[in-house]
This record gives C-alpha cells, structure tokens and sequence, in this order.
C-alpha cells in the first residue's frame, strides 16, 4: 500500500510546477492521467537532453504516469474529459487564471457538477491580485520575490538560483495543499479550490531576509555563501579547494579551533561569541583560511567530523549523484532506461524501488483509461 492508492488525479499542467506536483503525488500511490495536446502534448516533451528519442527533462518530472491526448474544444473530447472528472479526486492546472474558464471549466461550474472534486491550480500569480493575468517563468518571480536580490556576491550582477527554485517550491507547496485538501474531504464530502502562485512560494522561502527587513528596516543583498546572522557559516579555501563549515554555536566554534590548531582564534575577544564572529565575519573567514591552507581538503574532512563540527566538501553535479549517502537513500532512480532524481519521502512500509515506471508516451494509454471508464466505480 502507498498513502494515496486509490486517488484518481486528471493532470492537465505542463513543463514544470504543475508536473512536479503531480509526480510527487503518482510516487505517493496516486493514479495520475495526465491530460495533454494532441499536437505534440505537453511542450516538456521536446527539451533536451533526449537520450533515445526520450526528453530526459520530462521524464523525470512525469515517470509514473498515464497519457491522454484530448481536445478540449472538440465536443467528443469534452464528454470523455468530463467522464474523467465524474471519476476523479483531484484536477491540477498550471495555465494561467482564466484559462480553463474560457473552456467553461472554471471552479465554480466544477464544483456545482462534481462537488468532491478537489481543484489545484499553480500560475506565476495565483488568482487573485492585480497581477494574476500576467505570464511568468521561473527567472521572473525569482526576480520578483526577491530572491535573486540575496543570491550571489555583492557587488555582482543579479544572479539566478541555479535550479527552478520558483517552479519546484510552486509545486511543493500545491502538493502540501491537495494533501490537506483530501483529508478535508474525509471529514466534510466537500472539495476545494487549491491556488498557489508562483511569487507567493518564493517569498515565503526568504525566511532570514524577511525576517531581516521587517527587524532592521535594511533590505538585506548577498554574501555569497556566507550566512547573515551565523559565522563560522559558507564555504573557506583548503589546500586545494574549499569545503563547507556551519558552526551554529560557540561549542562548535572552539571544536573547529581545537582542529584547526587555531588557539589564537580561539581566544581572540573579537571572536568570542556569534554576534562578534558575525560582525567580523570577514576577518575570521581569512584567520580560518589561513589555518586551512596547510592541508587538502580530503585531510580535513575526517578531522572535522571526528570532532562533530559540521561540515562537507563541495560537489558537482556527477559527484553528487554517486555519493554513498545518495545511493544508499535511492536518490537516483531509474525509469524507461534513464537515470533521474529519486523520492526524498521516504515513508515506513512504502516501497522506494530503484526502478521506476516511465514517462508515458503521448496517449499511449488511451486504451486502458478508456476501459477503466467503462468499469462499475
């Protein structure tokens, strides 16, 4: 058994928020049918990397799932997509609001005809707000939310978070809603309309900064890998290349000195406690440095964690993937022959399989989903 065995969700989003929703959902047990343009489907399907004629890009986000290429203009498809509805538990979009109104689906004529089903939306915007008919991308509310105003270094131009942080938070956050949304449903027979805007996921993630601004009426800018109220906290220079150090207190701090060899930082008055390594981050960053400089970083690590201090090198991408702790949490997974990220929900009883069922091919399930509609619900 998976926590959602037995939910139907009809998928009508594509490329990113909506699809990474809806894949966490088809991990947790959901049948997921995602429903896509006949001409050409969901636009994922043509991004790169292709290995074998397969979108590695959309496979990781839609594995798991079944395909129905459907017209929602043309009146024979329209019928067979409201059967769909009559049968499931959830819908999820991510076009912009009004869009499926336009169709004559909007919440209000959904729920009055299918009063249980639950309703997910994810849009740049939400739908509400002066702005919630405009587009969005990842890059636009990454500069919107003010994020990309705290990434980087100072003095550098904006940078943007080298994942679709606004996409994959959108997505997690409607996924969090549709959970709470079913078990709402348990207790009142009723389903909801779910709305998560792409700018609201990114503001609620500047935690510090907003915390920050409100608390000091300064809007904070980046440090680059520096923390802005813990110090030790970042990357610093080994050897020959830089590790991660976070020394969240002062015990922590004196451990790292003790390894180090670093009695001198330890008793200097300036580096006492966390307000005033804080406030003399950078002169405590290049003393660190300094003591660091005299091994590898592969000497320090072991060093380091002998004595608690957390700390860690820094990957790419590849040694990521093949770290020990990785593959001995399943966090790659393989599904139609691709290598792809696995599922960080790790849940007692539930199986976490290496192996994963596809990425559907465009309304290659046409047949099957077809013959589900036909059976007594």
């Amino acid at each position: 058994m998976k926590p959602l065995d037995g939910i139907t969700l009809l998928d009508l989003s594509r490329v990113l928020a909506g699809p990474y929703c809806t894949m966490l959902l088809a991990e947790l047990g959901a049948r997921v049918i995602k429903v896509e343009r006949p001409d050409g489907g969901d636009d994922a399907r043509a991004f790169g990397p292709h290995v074998d004629g397969q979108s590695g890009y959309f496979a990781s986000v839609n594995r798991g799932k079944q395909s129905l290429a459907l017209d929602l203009k043309a009146p024979a498809d329209r019928a067979l997509f409201e059967r769909l509805l009559g049968r499931a538990d959830v819908l999820v979009e991510n076009y912009r609001p009004g869009a499926l109104a336009r169709l004559g689906y909007d919440w209000a004529t959904l729920h009055a005809r299918w009063p249980r089903l639950i309703y997910g939306a994810v849009s740049g915007f939400g739908h509400t707000g002066p702005d919630r008919h405009k587009p969005a991308y990842d890059m636009i509310v990454q500069g919107m939310g003010g994020l990309m105003s705290v990434t980087g270094e100072p003095g550098r131009p904006p940078v943007r978070v080298g994942t679709s942080v606004g996409d994959i938070t959108a997505g997690l956050f409607l996924s969090n809603g549709l959970l709470a949304a079913l078990y709402q449903r348990e207790r009142t027979g009723q389903g909801v309309f779910v709305d998560v805007a792409m700018l609201d996921g990114q503001i609620a993630i500047l935690e510090n900064a907003i915390a920050r601004y409100f608390a000091t009426g300064q809007a904070p800018g980046p440090l680059g890998a520096r923390h802005p109220a813990i110090t030790p906290f970042g990357a610093f220079k080994a050897a020959d290349g830089h590790l991660t150090l976070a020394c969240g207190n002062d015990a922590l701090f004196a451990s790292l000195c003790a390894v180090l060899g670093a009695a001198d930082l330890a008793a200097d008055p300036r580096f006492a406690d966390n307000p005033g390594r804080t406030a003399h981050a950078d002169a405590l960053q290049a003393a660190l440095e300094a003591h660091l400089a005299k091994r590898p970083v592969a000497e320090w690590l072991p060093l380091l964690d002998a004595a608690g201090v957390p700390c860690g090198p820094i990957h790419d991408v590849g040694q990521a993937v093949h770290h020990p702790q990785v593959q001995a949490r399943h966090m790659v997974v393989r599904a139609g022959g691709l290598k792809m990220a696995g599922n960080p929900i790790k849940i007692s009883g539930m199986p976490d399989p290496t192996e994963r069922p596809a990425a559907p091919a465009l309304d290659g399930d046409r047949a099957a989903i077809l013959a589900w509609l036909e059976e007594t619900p």
